[in-house]
């Protein structure tokens, strides 16, 4: 066993005297937003059927993104440190577990909606294996599975009596020497899954608008409305997932070092890093209001479902005749075919 791992780090007494006013208040009103589109994206996508990999990756971010939702009122009653140690204990064993568990099956589903997106440019008749519903349903169970059984030790390892700090309890004080090396390990996992998520959605996207540019390019279109118009569509994905998930990402290593090693002699630099793992943690969060974004501006199926919802008006006949086509496929498609006409 590492012998630098520990749980000396409670003796650093955490100032909490910003952090416990400041951050309830922002999870607070995040909770309401990302509950209100949230609840109204499931309503709609549930009543699409599934008959592409598309659907089923976006049914299963909402998913996600709900159940991350749900845990919310517990951070903000445990960072508000209202009621006892009991509370956060609660929190720091399962609720905080689920928090960063659906954050990181969200980021795999994204990547995998970007993956699906190149295929369906580069491959639009289906004939790749994993452009079939069936394997999405089975990709999308598989990233539940694996990421909730990784995530299932930081709960079954944080088996030690809480002991508080400053009147204050550390979730890592709960924690075995085990707990500590799973807790560290796993983080460096989670960093593997979102650059390299980041990575192919990177990769994926750059085909994309080479092939957007080339479609334009062949049926010598010169609306410059259209073409800003699509690479808005192909790129939205890349811009919510670095804007709110990167900045944490650079904080977190850091951060999670000062929980897991003897970092008991710099205080003031684990309340700093606490600080930034929280404000970025907080810009993360703001991803389950950010998603709802690409549903309306990849899912042109979603998007009309929306406005009908919204105008109260019931969708006319044959406006659901292509609910496996992304906004950015039909687009090249109706491209396409005004070239073929020229």
């Amino acid at each position: 066993m590492n012998s630098s791992l520990s749980n000396t780090s409670i003796k650093c007494v955490r100032d909490t005297s910003v952090t416990a006013v400041v951050f309830p208040c922002l999870y607070s009103i995040l909770f309401i937003v990302a509950l209100i589109l949230n609840s109204l994206a499931a309503w709609i996508f549930f009543n699409i059927p599934s008959t592409s990999t598309f659907v089923v990756f976006l049914k299963n971010v909402v998913v996600a993104d709900l159940l991350m939702t749900l845990t919310i009122p517990m951070k903000v009653l445990s960072d508000a440190d209202v009621g006892s140690w009991r509370l956060r204990a609660v929190y720091c064993r399962y609720s905080a577990v689920l928090f960063y568990i659906t954050m990181y099956i969200s980021i795999l589903l994204l990547g995998l909606i970007s993956l699906d997106r190149y295929l369906k440019i580069v491959k639009p008749f289906g004939k790749c294996a994993l452009q079939q519903v069936r394997v999405g349903k089975i990709l999308s169970a598989a990233v539940w599975v694996v990421m909730l059984s990784l995530a299932l030790p930081n709960v079954i390892l944080s088996d030690q009596p809480p002991r508080l700090s400053g009147g204050k309890l550390k979730c890592t004080s709960m924690k075995s020497n085990a707990g500590l090396l799973w807790h560290e390990g796993f983080n460096y996992f989670c960093q593997v899954v979102f650059w390299g998520t980041l990575a192919l959605m990177v990769v994926c996207y750059t085909f994309i608008s080479r092939k957007v540019y080339e479609s334009y390019k062949a049926s010598k279109s010169s609306s410059k409305a259209a073409t800003r118009r699509t690479k808005a569509k192909v790129f939205v994905v890349v811009g919510v997932f670095f804007i709110c998930f990167a900045p944490f990402h650079f904080a977190r290593v850091p951060y999670t070092l000062t929980q897991t090693r003897n970092n008991a002699n710099h205080c003031r630099a684990q309340n700093a890093l606490y600080i930034a793992k929280e404000t970025t943690l907080w810009l993360s969060a703001t991803n389950v209001c950010l998603d709802p974004l690409i549903y309306v501006f990849l899912c042109k199926v979603f998007r009309r479902r929306l406005t009908a919802t919204l105008n109260r008006k019931p969708l006319p006949q044959g406006t659901l005749e292509s609910p496996t086509a992304t906004s950015t496929q039909q687009e090249m498609s109706q491209i396409v075919h005004t070239g073929h006409n020229l």
